[in-house]
């Protein structure tokens, strides 16, 4: 079993940042890379990010690229989803999942488990 906990969402302006972060406990934890997901009312869950077991790997939606970074701490068993240039688009709820390896990375299918998901609001 793998438990995820989101932090960091908040209300910002549009251009602002934010930075969410998913805690992770279990004793299998190591053996799960983590992606982040986000729906927006009205619209069905997204893909946004996400990062390898070992870190060395991360892969963006291209909505996201090139604003949001993802990053791992092993020794906290944390990763963070840093948002940069916040746009009103990208108002959601975000989630952090944990995917077994073998399975995609961008389906939410390949995801085992969620956390409760927190909500970001960008203003323009």
């Amino acid at each position: 079993q793998v438990q995820l906990v989101e932090s960091g969402g908040g209300l910002v302006q549009a251009g602002g940042s934010l930075r969410l972060s998913c805690a992770a406990s279990g004793r299998t934890f190591n053996r799960y890379a983590i992606g982040w997901f986000r729906q927006a009312p009205g619209k069905e869950r997204e893909f946004v990010a996400t990062i390898s077991r070992s870190g060395g790997s991360t892969a963006y939606a291209d909505s996201v690229k090139g604003r949001f970074t993802i990053s791992g701490d092993n020794a906290k068993n944390t990763v963070d989803l840093r948002m940069n240039s916040l746009k009103p688009e990208d108002t959601a709820v975000y989630y952090c999942a944990a995917r077994p390896a073998g399975y995609s990375a961008t389906y939410e299918q390949g995801y085992s488990y969620w956390g409760q998901g927190t909500q970001v609001t960008v203003s323009s």
